[in-house]
């Protein structure tokens, strides 16, 4: 007659709860990684081709946006399907530079006669353009600081990238821009602002820690 070994039995359950609670570590990590990575997906698949957050930096867009501190948000659908026009701001890749994606004003697309003042920092000199076929027009709302097509020409309409439609950050200026017009102030308080936004941006530049609202007030 065979005789059962409790202790046996013992380290046999012992093992099979262990190897049971092994499985569930390894599953239950699994099932993590796996959403992780489908939340990573989505994220890209909607920052690719639905909607994307913006941090706008620099003076190009003055008045409309400040140097910093706005957080706006761009949808990818209306320049898929060539619903952008005049008066847009948009997302725009540099011809120049394809790492750099700038905020500027849609001005004209294919077919739309442009005039420009060419240099107006130094005269009232215009010229006139007629936008080719598979180009748009963009400028920044500061002419006085902007490198735009007056820079490099009309931009291949494959490099505009997005239509800014939302200011959520600050609270106090949330709302559409979807319309929002040019509200450009005399060029006396654009090139004073320009000023200032030189040398503050080469005082940074250089590692000084510098307050911007106190740095307005100063100068």
């Amino acid at each position: 007659m065979t005789q059962i070994n409790p202790s046996g039995i013992k380290m046999a359950i012992r093992e099979i709860l262990s190897l049971i609670r092994e499985r569930s570590v390894v599953r239950e990590a699994w099932d993590v990684t796996f959403l992780i990575a489908k939340c990573f997906c989505g994220f890209h698949v909607i920052n690719t081709y639905v909607a994307t957050v913006v941090l706008p930096y620099g003076p190009s867009m003055i008045p409309t946006l400040p140097i910093t501190g706005n957080l706006l948000l761009a949808e990818r659908i209306s320049t898929r399907f060539g619903l952008v026009g005049p008066g847009d701001i948009v997302l725009v890749r540099s011809p120049q530079n394809p790492r750099i994606v700038a905020t500027k004003r849609l001005i004209g697309v294919e077919g739309d006669s442009v005039t420009y003042v060419v240099d107006p920092g130094k005269s009232d000199r215009r010229e006139t353009i007629v936008v080719p076929k598979g180009h748009v027009w963009v400028e920044g709302d500061n002419i006085y600081n902007s490198r735009d097509s007056r820079n490099y020409g009309p931009v291949p309409y494959g490099l505009v990238q997005g239509k800014i439609f939302l200011r959520m950050w600050p609270p106090k200026d949330f709302g559409s821009l979807r319309n929002s017009s040019v509200k450009n102030p005399p060029s006396d308080e654009v090139q004073s602002l320009n000023k200032a936004s030189i040398v503050f941006f080469w005082l940074k530049n250089m590692g000084y820690s510098v307050n911007r609202r106190m740095f307005d007030v100063l100068v």
